[in-house]
Formats: structure tokens, sequence, C-alpha cells
């Protein structure tokens, strides 16, 4: 039996800002472990420079969006990985702190408010030591890239398994 589904992941942030570039380098990283074992059909990765309304169309129709963004937190721990999830119906924690301007709450809020929200959200925010001009991950953050990478197969493939069981409303397997 095949089963497809409708997948967002999307790296969220600025590759010439140090740090910031943690979400395009895990889609870069997801793309390059794909060669070797694809995705689910119905996977898209994407990368994004934040702005509310292109997050909202890339996780919209989406049975599961899997966002990953740089992180402030105080005291920071570079390289460490925060998880959120949300359904529909569930609230963003305000506070959450981006490194942009316009963060990941206000597009949540945003996206809940249009009926946009995807089935399904993970966040991973990523503490990140540096987001001055420049390229390139610091070493804490570099060491959280594979690792991460990898959970999110893992939350790619318990989605895809839940689709198999018929366990997401809505959504038919295809024998």
């Amino acid at each position: 039996m095949e089963v497809s589904a409708r997948i967002a992941v999307v790296g969220v942030g600025n590759e010439f800002r140090r740090d910031d570039g943690v979400g395009p380098a895990i889609i870069a990283r997801l793309r390059e472990r794909a060669v070797g074992r694809p995705l689910p059909a119905g996977t898209r990765l994407s990368s994004c420079d934040g702005d509310p309304g292109r997050l909202i169309e890339l996780w919209e129709e989406a049975e599961l969006a899997v966002v990953v963004d740089a992180a402030h937190a105080h005291p920071g721990h570079p390289g460490r990985v925060h998880r959120v999830e949300l359904d529909k119906h569930g609230a963003w924690q305000t506070g959450t702190a981006s490194t942009h301007g316009l963060g990941l709450g206000e597009a949540v809020e945003l996206s809940r408010a249009l009926r946009r929200m995807p089935g399904h959200l993970v966040v991973y925010a990523v503490e990140g030591a540096d987001s001055s001009l420049g390229t390139g991950l610091t070493p804490a953050v570099v060491a959280a890239v594979e690792p991460l990478a990898e959970r999110i197969e893992e939350d790619i493939e318990r989605h895809r398994d839940a689709v198999a069981r018929g366990e997401i409303p809505g959504h038919k397997s295809r024998p």
C-alpha cells in the first residue's frame, strides 16, 4: 500500500546571519539524506525568511508541518533544541523568541485566524550563539543539525504510519 501525505518541512532563517541559518541548513541536510532514503510522497522541503504570509502559504494545506527556526534564550545554551507541538486548536506560547521581527507566534496566530493552520504543527527552535553578519553556523549549532534532521525524519515517519493506520482524519491511504 502506498501512503501519500501532505507534509511541509520549512527551514526559517537567513544563512548570511550565522546561526540564524540553522533552518535552511536543516533543509539542505534533509535533501542530502533523501538521496539515499527518500522522504514519503507529498513531502515538501522549503526555506523561508520567516515572513508570516510566506510561512502560512508553505504550510496551509499540510497535514503535518515541521518548522525549524533559530531562537534566543536567556540564559542561552547554543545548540539546544526546543520542540513545541500544536494542532489546529492549540495556542502558541506568548513570549517565545524568534530571531525575526515578526516571529513564528504571529504566523501561527494569523494562520489560525485565517483558518489556514496545518493539521499538526511541530516547531523546533534551535538556540543560537551568533546572529551577526557572516556565513557558517557556530560549532554548537552545527552539532545539532544531524540529530535534528534525524528527529524530523522520525516525525515524518510517525505521521506516515498514522496515515497508513487511518488515524489522520479525512485522509485515505491508497492501495
